[in-house]
């Protein structure tokens, strides 16, 4: 099982950074706009986000393999549509596609595992699950400046297709379900329709925030959409039979206080690689090849930290590593704010690096503790629930360090900035004003990632002992039962 959800995570892990260092170049071959270009890195996202409450409901009823299976089938259809793709919205659409399909595969891998996982080794498959994740981030920011320089941008997603074919094939061959499921059970579709509205008009109204493409009465009526959907989520879900959300999973501290460190965490930190990326190629001028290959000093960090981290929060509770990852990442942001149009690179590395051990620490004992938390029967929803506030955090961080950037730079500079694909023609003033932009970022950043340690701290944790009388998480639900 760890080897067919290790394809499936590699590949979502690949595409999630695969565009961010040819963003530029796609963007020109297309003809797209600045606000068009960013939606190719957000349509991924949103497409993983959206429907993950819905997906993990569906493989509690009918099973995490079926659904997998299907992720990696969806998947492969959406990169294929991409490769083709004539214009740029046809490449947010497709790309949304293909982020459903990365979506149903990272959701359904973790909880997969988490079933297939005895307690005490849980942190380190979880690590091992997460490992792959940013291997294949890792090999998209350097495989795309191969890509980019000698072939064309259509190659960054046709490369997808016969991994994706393979992957399919071999879901269906080689997994078997195991899950204790809730077979026949209604699933809540008034439930998916208010939160996907709620969700969905959030992001929107954030990012027409973000890159003014709206008018304000726009945005407040999107805002006005979000929260009388999300009101009447809630007030639906807790009279349903059946829920699209089981709300008393929030009532399990652990739970609840590892989602809400995920989010500050994702929030904090989701845009720094993009950032790092423009930096490299439009203020420094580096080709997108050579900014791949300098942003790995974050990726190898975390490769060997993140395996480390899970085994030893095993072993000594996911605490002191949630809690000094968090820390390391709040000091690197930190650094990040002191790094100006000269500064040394191997400074810049550094501090990647610090982010790569900040975030490493975090990850896995986080999940671990928060899929650790929640009854068997929950482990589908649990785990698309943690994976849908992830990706909320993802992309409110791009649109919020867009808006930041704003407070410094005129918005008309920022959009010619992300929109160039050559530094040159940059003038050499907007670009110092690029960075005093990207200082407050990173600062700003920083606190809000220092306002997730307290949530993390207060969860408290399991006992060790997970019999029915120490689960506490197992306590409660059969108490509000």
């Amino acid at each position: 099982m760890l080897t067919v959800t290790t394809v499936g995570i590699l590949m979502a892990g690949l595409d999630s950074r695969i565009i961010i260092i040819g963003l530029p170049q796609v963007a020109s071959a297309l003809r797209a706009d600045a606000e068009q270009a960013i939606w190719f890195t957000q349509a991924y996202v949103l497409g993983t986000t959206v429907a993950l409450l819905l997906i993990g409901r569906v493989t509690d009823i009918v099973g995490r393999v079926k659904i997998y299976t299907s992720g990696f089938a969806i998947f492969t259809i959406g990169s294929a549509l991409t490769s083709l793709a004539l214009e740029p919205t046809q490449v947010i659409l497709f790309r949304g596609i293909q982020g459903l399909g990365a979506g149903i595969l990272f959701t359904n891998s973790i909880a997969m595992i988490t079933d297939a996982t005895p307690k005490n080794e849980l942190g380190f498959f979880l690590g091992v699950n997460q490992i792959a994740f940013r291997f294949g981030a890792m090999a998209g920011l350097t495989l795309s400046g191969i890509i980019i320089s000698f072939l064309d941008w259509r190659a960054l997603f046709y490369i997808n297709v016969p991994i994706g074919i393979f992957g399919t094939f071999w879901a269906h061959r080689r997994l078997k379900e195991i899950a204790s499921l809730e077979r026949g059970a209604s699933i809540d579709w008034v439930g998916f329709v208010t939160f996907t509205a709620s969700l969905t008009s959030f992001l929107l109204a954030l990012t027409f925030a973000a890159y003014g493409i709206a008018e304000q009465v726009t945005v407040y009526i999107l805002l006005i959409i979000s929260l009388i959907s999300i009101l009447a989520f809630i007030v639906y879900e807790r009279k349903h039979e059946h829920p699209l959300l089981d709300l008393r999973l929030i009532k399990i501290r652990e739970f609840t206080g590892g989602i809400t460190a995920q989010l500050l965490n994702a929030i904090a930190w989701g845009a720094v690689l993009l950032l790092l990326s423009l930096y490299f190629q439009l203020v420094v001028g580096l080709s997108p090849f050579d900014a791949g290959i300098r942003m790995i000093p974050f990726d190898i960090v975390f490769l060997f930290l993140g395996v480390i981290s899970g085994r030893l929060s095993d072993r000594f509770g996911h605490l002191p590593f949630t809690t000094s990852g968090l820390a390391l990442t709040s000091i690197s942001l930190y650094f990040f704010s002191t790094v100006g149009a000269s500064t040394p690179y191997s400074l810049i590395a550094i501090y990647m690096m610090l982010l790569g051990a900040g975030i490493g620490l975090f990850v896995s004992p986080n999940i671990s503790s928060i899929m650790g938390s929640v009854p068997t029967q929950r482990r589908g929803i649990a785990s698309a629930f943690r994976a849908t506030f992830f990706n909320v955090g993802f992309t409110i961080s791009l649109n919020l360090a867009v808006l930041i950037m704003t407070f410094t730079v005129p918005y008309a500079v920022v959009t010619t900035i992300i929109s160039s694909t050559n530094a040159i023609v940059i003038p050499e003033a907007d670009k110092l004003l690029f960075v005093e932009g990207l200082k407050n970022t990173y600062l700003w950043l920083a606190v809000l990632n220092t306002a997730a340690i307290p949530p993390s701290v207060l969860r408290g944790r399991r006992f060790r002992d997970n019999s029915p009388k120490d689960f506490r998480a197992s306590l409660l639900m059969k108490r509000a039962e």
